[in-house]
């Protein structure tokens, strides 16, 4: 099992497994609220959970990227996916279908960040109303500075992270 460590640097985060060479670690951005204890997480703050989180699978943009090499599920976003940030709701932090009656977010996006998109398993067995929904690890650039709580890293980085997962990889987060 290989466990994927997003820790902070002097500049940023980055984010290695605990073998890694250093040609092994990738700079990644966290939400801007910082990083809070999962226990302390609520829908919207902005905050990163710290925790050890399963990478439950992998969702593609097929428009746009062809599903990389990994042992990861794999599955083609289409124009109605959606996930539902509702907490009164009875699908928060799950894959919905669009249009859809409740607060969600469309996973099919304008710009790149959900070309290549690991749903994190933080909060969802069973997800309990209000601590946090949708903790992906995602795209960003190499201007973006930070997300609403997700980790981010460059397509390049995250083709390499992908090639190493499997059902059994996990990414921990810590300070």
């Amino acid at each position: 099992m290989d466990i994927w460590t997003v820790s902070p640097t002097k500049t940023g985060f980055r984010l290695a497994t605990d073998s890694s060479t250093r040609s092994g670690h990738h700079e990644c951005i966290i939400g801007s609220g910082g990083l809070i204890p999962a226990a302390k997480k609520r829908e919207g703050d902005m905050a990163t959970p710290l925790g050890t989180w399963a990478m439950r699978c992998l969702y593609f943009r097929p428009d746009r990227v062809t599903p990389p090499p990994t042992r990861l599920s794999t599955y083609p976003i289409t124009p109605d996916l959606g996930w539902c940030d509702d907490p009164d709701d009875t699908a928060y932090n799950q894959l919905v279908r669009r249009p859809y009656p409740g607060r969600h977010e469309a996973l099919w996006r304008s710009d790149a960040r959900y070309d290549l998109l690991v749903v994190l398993g933080h909060n969802d067995a069973p997800p309990i109303r209000s601590l946090g929904s949708a903790i992906f690890l995602h795209l960003c650039d190499k201007d973006t500075l930070f997300t609403a709580g997700c980790v981010a890293l460059l397509q390049f980085d995250m083709i390499a992270i992908l090639a190493k997962a499997d059902a059994n990889t996990k990414v921990r987060i810590t300070r």
